[in-house]
């Protein structure tokens, strides 16, 4: 029975030990840097070609945009200031739709120096991370943007008339967005530094202080409007995504 068990506990150091191992043969240094060469100039590729496909269809994409500003007059304040929106809108939407390529490329560059065991988190890390990105997305359409502008508009409604730039309306709704996708991907990490044993759920728990003050800090910062409305809509989601985390990172015993 003892040589049984010795031979169990064998394999399974064994197994632990080729999970630490990267598969790949090595690479020089100018090796990595022709290939990194090599997929940023596909990303780049791709990019420029989903802009200038957003382009043609810049329009539809721009009435989409303004449907949380009902009731709002858009003005163009300079000549050609609409045209080059035009661009900044095909631009983020290009670079959403090339997601998929980037992330690709991304994977590709970085697998040949993974372990095993660091190749089997890739594939929930970045389907997790996509889908919390659009999530924040979404969030910040639905959510954050419609109450920031009734609170704006509401404040002064009764004394100015709701005429904005197209410029910077679109400014404050693009980059908006983006920043609030980005911030939901803090579960993504949380997962990661328990899968990876450098921070336990008791660890991410007892920092929960800290946590409510940087929250209200990245709403204070992430949100380029100022009304305390927006900024507590995202300050909540980032407690709630970050205790969802730590739940979690405890569902997978870290």
């Amino acid at each position: 029975m003892a040589t049984k068990e010795s031979a169990t506990v064998n394999v399974e150091e064994k197994k632990d030990y080729w999970d630490q191992i990267p598969e790949s043969a090595e690479m020089s240094f100018f090796d990595h840097l022709e290939e990194l060469r090599t997929r940023l100039f596909v990303s780049l590729i791709t990019v420029i070609v989903s802009a200038i496909a957003c382009f043609a269809f810049v329009r539809p994409i721009v009435g989409w945009l303004e449907i949380p500003a009902q009731g709002v007059k858009f003005l163009q304040l300079a000549p050609g200031e609409f045209f080059f929106v035009s661009f900044q809108v095909a631009g983020y939407t290009g670079i959403l739709l090339a997601s998929p390529m980037i992330i690709y490329q991304i994977v590709q560059f970085v697998v040949p120096g993974l372990t095993r065991k660091e190749r089997k988190l890739l594939a929930p890390v970045v389907f997790g991370s996509s889908i919390l990105f659009f999530a924040g997305l979404a969030f910040a359409y639905f959510l954050l943007i419609p109450a920031a502008l009734n609170f704006f508009i509401s404040y002064g409604g009764d004394v100015v008339e709701q005429s904005w730039s197209i410029n910077k309306y679109f400014q404050f709704v693009l980059l908006l967005m983006f920043c609030t996708g980005i911030t939901f991907q803090i579960p993504v990490i949380q997962l990661l530094l328990g899968q990876l044993n450098l921070v336990s759920s008791q660890q991410m728990l007892s920092g929960w202080r800290i946590v409510i003050l940087g929250s209200v800090i990245i709403g204070a910062i992430v949100t380029p409007s100022t009304d305390p409305l927006t900024q507590s809509l995202l300050g909540g989601a980032v407690l709630a995504l970050y205790f969802g985390g730590i739940a979690a990172v405890k569902l997978i015993g870290k």
